[in-house]
């Protein structure tokens, strides 16, 4: 049911996408990218984190597979908030309606801010989660500003 609400979100946009099957045990970015021929710089990770000072902030950042978020500097900031974290599997299905591996800035339940590192913006596409650790989406990076996502520079570094 997720993925049908990730695929609708897509077509309510009006971008171009291509979904593809992904076998959940190969969800995870690393091992989906060798699993598939995915280039790690060509996948991004949709990546919610919940703030702990005050509770009961959240927010999803895109990032290059190739990158590290800034958590407690970017991502702090932007939040403003004291402390953040990673948000754990359950806070996250709970916040978006979807599971670590298939996380994606499209048909996430809730209204989360969402924002992308200007590196996801340089590339002709990339691959995203599906909603379900059994789908991901491949899009134009116009698609993140085309749903009202916040482009912010330096909100990863690259660590490959």
């Amino acid at each position: 049911m997720i993925e049908s609400a990730v695929t609708s979100a897509l077509d309510a946009l009006g971008v171009d996408y291509q979904t593809m099957p992904c076998d959940p045990e190969f969800a995870d970015t690393a091992a989906f990218c060798e699993r598939y021929g995915i280039a790690p710089e060509d996948s991004a990770n949709a990546i919610v984190l919940a703030s702990k000072r005050p509770q009961g902030v959240y927010a999803m950042f895109l990032v290059l597979a190739v990158s590290r978020l800034d958590v407690n500097g970017r991502c702090r900031s932007l939040m403003d908030v004291k402390k953040v974290s990673f948000a754990d599997a359950e806070t996250t299905r709970r916040i978006t309606g979807m599971e670590i591996g298939g996380v994606t800035p499209f048909g996430a339940s809730g209204n989360l801010p969402v924002f992308v590192d200007a590196a996801v913006m340089e590339r002709t596409q990339v691959v995203v989660g599906g909603g379900s650790r059994a789908m991901k989406v491949t899009v134009a990076p116009d698609a993140f500003t085309a749903m009202g996502a916040t482009v912010v520079e330096d909100l990863a570094a690259r660590i490959q």
